[in-house]
């Protein structure tokens, strides 16, 4: 997966989840739970529609490292080279 189709899908599943997103004004480096105001639920809910979206499966222990949007990109990448 290349880092455009990584950050396509990760704004794709950010909006699913919380519509009032603007997918183009999303900053790679935006909190996701602060910036983007995403609770516990929306959290999981992303990872859910990441592993729908990509076939990618998040650990729980791997919740803590993603914490903005490049991070969950870049693990996304990782998970797919």
């Amino acid at each position: 997966m290349t880092d455009d189709e990584a950050a396509a899908a990760v704004r794709e599943v950010l909006v699913a989840v919380a519509p009032e997103l603007d997918p183009d004004a999303i900053d790679d480096h935006a909190l996701l739970r602060d910036d983007l105001d995403l609770d516990s639920m929306d959290f999981l809910n992303v990872i859910i529609g990441v592993h729908e979206r990509t076939g990618v499966q998040v650990p729980e222990r791997d919740y803590e490292s993603i914490t903005d949007v490049a991070a969950l990109v870049d693990y996304l990448q990782r998970a797919t080279s």
